[in-house]
């Protein structure tokens, strides 16, 4: 099968698009034929080796974690899907791959497609969806009244939190540029802050909660917002000792967290805030949860562009950018 290749981990380097073995289908595993698959900066990273210590995938590999296609074939465990059934996931780490013409998922991971997406939409929506639950609902724990700030809300995740932030009843701060206050503004968010004429730890306080996918200073700026009590939930990094136990990581890699996030988890402390770092997992239930907001017009998904399965460098030049609005997807079929 095609497919888009990492030979080895490199900065920016582009993959190689060749042939890859159809993967072996395990007993609760699904194969699917590959429609679309979703762009993120994840990808790029896993490129770049950014997550070589916690995610050792060995070149060479197939790269994409965002994907949307119909079944072809099930496992002999498998009881929740069958051949024909067109469905969306972000397959678990380790079963990553979806820049090919098929892969294999477990079946825990999947969820069937919302019913009026079409296949480029809903590729669009596993990462960001997931990863926007897994802050708000699971971490979180927001709820109605509560006031919270998702940084950067015209890109993937932030046009997704806005909207799920709203659904859960909670006031929406947002930042983002001049050219995109229009979109942040029609997903629902209350207060705008234009990074570039405007200082969002000069404009907020009070807030319950932050989602932070920005750099350090942005993180570090984001503890002037919060009360007492309040939640900094970073998807950006840096990972704290607790992602490392649940990884099951290693004593020096535990050590090697701790001491990245010493500095941001001393300073919340004094200011009884508490810290915590996010990396999403793969959760088909909570994609079929995602799916019924998606179906009751309450989520809608945002797309910048859909490119080729051939130009899949050029969309992640373009993601790299910085500048998309939403999500970019590579159509296969």
């Amino acid at each position: 099968m095609k497919a888009f290749i990492v030979d080895r981990y490199r900065k920016k380097g582009a993959l190689r698009l060749g042939e890859m073995p159809q993967p072996a289908l395990r007993d609760d595993d699904v194969l699917v034929e590959v429609h679309a698959a979703g762009l993120n900066l994840l990808d790029s990273k896993v490129r770049d080796g950014e997550f070589k210590l916690i995610l050792p995938y060995r070149p060479p590999f197939i790269l994409g974690h965002d994907v949307a296609g119909t079944v072809v074939r099930v496992g002999s465990k498998v009881r929740r899907f069958k051949p024909g059934d067109e469905i969306y996931a972000r397959p678990r780490d380790g079963q990553v791959g979806t820049f090919a013409e098929f892969i294999a998922m477990n079946e825990a991971d999947v969820a069937l497609k919302p019913k009026d997406l079409t296949m480029e939409e809903a590729a669009s929506i596993p990462l960001v969806g997931l990863t926007a639950w897994q802050v708000l609902v699971e971490r979180a724990g927001l709820r109605k009244g509560q006031k919270v700030l998702i940084h950067a809300g015209s890109g993937g995740v932030g046009t997704f939190a806005i909207q799920l932030a709203k659904h859960l009843g909670a006031t929406v701060a947002t930042t983002t540029s001049t050219a995109n206050v229009a979109l942040v503004e029609s997903l629902g968010a209350d207060v705008v802050i234009d990074y570039k004429t405007q200082d969002f730890e000069k404009v907020l306080s009070g807030y319950d909660v932050v989602l932070n996918s920005l750099d350090g200073d942005t993180l570090q700026k984001s503890l002037n917002v919060l009360k007492p009590g309040g939640k900094l939930i970073s998807i950006s990094g840096p990972p704290d000792p607790d992602f490392a136990r649940e990884q099951g990581l290693n004593w020096f890699l535990r050590q090697v967290m701790r001491a990245l996030s010493f500095g941001i988890r001393r300073k919340a402390r004094a200011r009884r805030i508490s810290y915590s770092f996010l990396f999403m997992r793969a959760n088909g239930e909570q994609l079929r949860q995602i799916t019924s907001l998606i179906e009751a017009g309450i989520i809608r998904p945002v797309m910048d562009r859909v490119f080729p399965f051939e130009a899949t460098n050029a969309a992640m030049a373009y993601i790299e950018a910085g500048r998309s609005k939403g999500k970019v997807v590579v159509k296969l079929r």
